[in-house]
């Protein structure tokens, strides 16, 4: 198989990250969970306390902080400045914080040259919210992952107290909502299906049956055969 930039982008908990993480493994690819980098980077604004509208308090944190993800025995691990903090950057207080940093300037720019940059290692599977249509326009799969937001709640709080928090889900899908509108009204790379991505609706599919109907329209691409 040539080389490949697979992109999944969708809103909160419609099933990107297992999909992508299955499409790897299954490809031999690299999984590149675009949504851990905005949270590490969001773990450090909430340690430090920094006031996200001061931009120059934020470029000069974003200037002495490296984000990187490499992994290990087949475990994708997301590292703060050398530090792996796959775990901590799972709360819904960092994921609000990155729903909030995202949509600012300063930070996009520095993203955006990150991810690409990871990207050129070639043969990636890329999730988040505008792969497709910002960080890798010319991918040559997209897919656009939508589930209700009943259900994406429900998947958020079973993730949760899997983790052992302590979690509502009317709280979550209130939170849910408030982080669609955000991302879908932001000025910057909104939340949005690319005009060429396949659009799949997940509520009623397991991961499984949604893991096979993407690889089929990946084996339609001639680079694939």
């Amino acid at each position: 198989m040539s080389a490949l930039i697979i992109a999944i982008d969708g809103p909160s908990a419609a099933g990107k990250s297992t999909l992508a993480k299955r499409l790897a493994k299954d490809l031999g690819f690299t999984y590149l969970d675009t949504g851990a980098m905005y949270r590490a980077l969001a773990l450090k604004v909430l340690s430090e306390g920094i006031d996200i509208s001061n931009d120059g308090a934020l470029t000069e944190l974003i200037d002495r902080t490296e984000i990187d993800i490499a992994e290990t025995g087949g475990k994708l691990k997301v590292l703060l400045d050398g530090e792996d903090v796959s775990e901590e950057i799972r709360t819904p207080e960092v994921s609000q914080m990155a729903s909030k940093t995202s949509a600012l300037k300063v930070v996009r720019h520095w993203m955006l040259l990150l991810q690409r940059a990871l990207g050129q290692r070639g043969n990636v599977v890329a999730e988040g919210r505008d792969i497709g249509t910002v960080v890798f326009p010319d991918a040559e799969v997209k897919i656009y992952l939508d589930a209700s937001v009943q259900e994406r709640a429900r998947r958020r709080v079973e993730e949760l107290r899997k983790a052992g928090r302590q979690v509502s889900l009317d709280e979550t899908l209130r939170e849910m909502g408030e982080r669609d509108k955000r991302d879908s009204e932001r000025d910057l790379a909104p939340l949005r299906k690319a005009n060429d991505a396949i659009a799949i609706d997940s509520t009623s599919l397991d991961a499984e049956t949604l893991a096979q109907r993407v690889m089929q329209e990946i084996h339609k691409k001639p680079l694939a055969n």
